[in-house]
């Protein structure tokens, strides 16, 4: 009985390291979720990212229709990836407006040239101030926004064909 009583402790350590491990390693939900949904765009004013392509603001975001904004970089694999989706979803008329994150002009350039070009307009957020106050939590990642300029739903990750009816069907509830 008394050998039995001095392992108690090690046999407790162990059944907590098991269950800190099994925590980290299948967390309940790998996404996080803005806080921001139902919430209005954050004010900003982002400047072009590109010359000939208008920036963004919080203003053109609240113009009466629903869009899909997209946070996304050319130096991004999963962005390129989600690039022919994005082309689709424009030529279905959807409006997508971007905001590139620590992007240099030349490499978006070289982006939207080979894998196309989506946006109507894309803001430069170069130190990522903007992508945290609509708590983005990485590239690529997508919002659906109401035409009064309430962000109505998240999508993390890049955007897969299988994923186009729940971002139209947001977007059709967004107006």
């Amino acid at each position: 009985m008394r050998k039995g009583l001095l392992w108690a402790p090690l046999a407790l350590f162990a059944l907590l390291v098991g269950f800190i491990v099994f925590g980290l390693v299948r967390p309940a939900d790998h996404v996080i979720p803005s806080k921001m949904i139902g919430q209005p765009v954050p004010g900003f004013a982002l400047p072009a990212a590109l010359p000939g392509k208008p920036g963004l603001d919080s203003a053109a975001l609240a113009d009466g229709k629903p869009r899909l904004l997209n946070v996304f970089a050319s130096w991004c694999l999963p962005c390129a990836a989600e690039a022919p989706v994005l082309m689709a979803l424009k030529d279905k008329g959807v409006t997508i407006d971007a905001i590139a994150i620590r992007d240099r002009p030349d490499d978006l350039a070289a982006f939207l040239a080979r894998w196309g070009d989506p946006f109507a307009r894309i803001g430069a957020d170069h130190d990522s101030r903007v992508q945290m106050a609509f708590g983005s939590s990485g590239v690529p990642e997508s919002f659906v926004i109401d035409g009064r300029g309430i962000i109505r739903h998240q999508h993390v990750g890049p955007i897969r064909e299988e994923d186009v009816p729940a971002i139209l069907a947001a977007l059709d509830g967004a107006r």
